[in-house]
């Protein structure tokens, strides 16, 4: 039971109890003054214009490019994250620009020229601090260009009820589908599919599940979790792609091709669209 002074976070279901001037698991959480802020609001660590597939979105707006935003934090701990140096950061740890939702969203549009649509929150977990996400968004959208979220959806979803009005797209990684492979990563199994759920009636949703060799690679778990998917709708495309040596998993071996060649067909007995990636 917490405290006066204290506050429990509802952002993600840590749910981490905060002290005066204490920050949360995620890195991004803090209590100022009995507040739960967000201290990477607008310090921007990476910015970049990609490819959509990049995201990876392949039903969306193919062949066309989208700024790609991103900051430090995230409420998971996987051990295998590709972005950890940023995504694992502290705000003293790490280089950041600051930058208002008007000054990204002003960049956005002057890229348009190069083939973009819009504004990418991605590279660490943008939800840990939604409000940054919420404010650019509403912007971009006056602008008549598109909002993409790629996110963990280890996040409640009142938090997603605040974005979800002004995003376009997310691709979400759904990292497996057992309970204690989520409790290994920081994370929380029924919160994900109760996000995609949600999301999937409100906005275009594509899925990533990176196979871990000995880990996620079984063909009856991937079988189970292209049902349920087809369950919330069929249509919803999945990116079933290659584990390589990243972190604290670097002595691990990469994913073997066949093996994600085997896991997409296994999919795409329940699914319309089945992806693989990094082969």
């Amino acid at each position: 039971m917490e405290k006066e002074e204290e506050i429990r976070c509802q952002v993600c279901p840590r749910h981490c109890i905060l002290s005066e001037g204490q920050t949360g698991s995620c890195r991004v959480r803090r209590n100022i003054k009995g507040q739960n802020c967000c201290v990477n609001y607008g310090k921007l660590t990476a910015l970049m214009l990609d490819p959509i597939e990049k995201k990876p979105l392949r039903r969306f707006y193919p062949g066309s490019r989208i700024l790609s935003a991103g900051s430090f934090g995230c409420n998971m701990s996987c051990p295998f994250c590709q972005n950890h140096e940023i995504s694992m950061a502290r705000e003293k740890d790490c280089d950041f620009r600051e930058v208002t939702p008007r000054q990204l969203a002003d960049l956005a549009a002057d890229c348009a020229g190069q083939g973009n649509i819009g504004v990418a929150f991605t590279y660490n977990e943008p939800l840990a601090g939604y409000e940054f996400v919420r404010d650019t968004a509403r912007l971009i959208r006056k602008k008549g260009m598109k909002n993409v979220l790629v996110t963990n959806g280890c996040v409640e979803l009142p938090v997603l009820e605040e974005v979800l009005p002004y995003i376009d797209a997310m691709n979400i990684d759904l990292k497996g589908f057992r309970e204690e492979w989520y409790q290994r990563l920081g994370g929380n199994l029924q919160t994900v599919k109760a996000f995609i759920e949600r999301a999937a009636k409100s906005c275009h949703v594509e899925l990533t599940t990176l196979i871990v060799p000995r880990e996620n690679d079984s063909e009856e778990e991937m079988k189970e979790e292209a049902r349920w998917i087809a369950s919330v709708k069929e249509e919803i495309p999945l990116h079933v792609t290659r584990f390589f040596p990243r972190h604290r998993m670097a002595d691990r071996e990469p994913t073997r091709v066949e093996t994600v060649y085997r896991l997409r067909d296994a999919a795409a007995a329940y699914l319309r669209y089945v992806y693989t990636g990094n082969c």
